[in-house]
Parts: structure tokens; C-alpha cells; sequence
């Protein structure tokens, strides 16, 4: 299912998705730059590197992949995990409310 709306919140510091069937869901940058399934990230994680990210962090851009995607840019420089609808659905899912 793809959301029918995607913007940033928060001083872009979140990701508002908003879905047919719940509403509107945010999904924090944090969040979502830990989730990112990029290959140098997964490896990261398996390898139990510690990612240390600013406190300042934020989106800085959102570009779409087809209809089935997006790839986000965050301001610590990070901008290679592709995010499908679907992954974001279940992150917006875990996400507290």
C-alpha cells in the first residue's frame, strides 16, 4: 500500500506518512537513519559498530523511487538506503504514537 501523502515535520526531524486505512503516522529521522538498509549500514550492524549520530540530525531531502520508494537524504551526510512503502509501513508501525 503506498501513503497519499509524504512530508517532513518537526523542523524535518520526522517523516509524516499518511496511509489510506490509519492516517497519519510519523516516523523519526533517528529512526529511520538506524532502519536504513543500506549494504555499508547492514554491515555496520552485524559487525556491532555503534552508529553515532548528531543531535541535531534531520531529513535533509526526500527523492522518490518510482512508485514504490523513497530515498532520503539525512544532514549527517548519509543518503544511500532506499526506503519502500512497506518498510516505512512497518517502521511507522513500531513507532510510539
Amino acid at each position: 500500500m503506498q501513503p497519499t501523502q509524504v512530508e517532513l515535520c518537526e523542523n524535518a526531524t520526522a517523516l509524516a506518512l499518511t496511509w489510506p486505512d490509519c492516517g497519519t503516522r510519523l516516523v523519526g529521522a533517528e529512526t529511520l537513519r538506524r532502519a536504513s538498509r543500506a549494504a555499508g549500514e547492514i554491515r555496520r550492524r552485524v559487525e556491532g559498530i555503534e552508529l553515532a549520530l548528531p543531535p541535531d540530525l534531520h531529513v535533509a531531502a526526500i527523492e522518490p523511487i518510482g512508485n514504490y520508494a523513497v530515498r532520503l537524504f539525512f544532514s549527517d551526510g548519509h543518503d544511500r538506503g532506499i526506503y519502500p512503502w512497506s518498510y516505512l509501513r512497518e517502521l511507522a508501525e513500531q513507532e510510539p504514537v
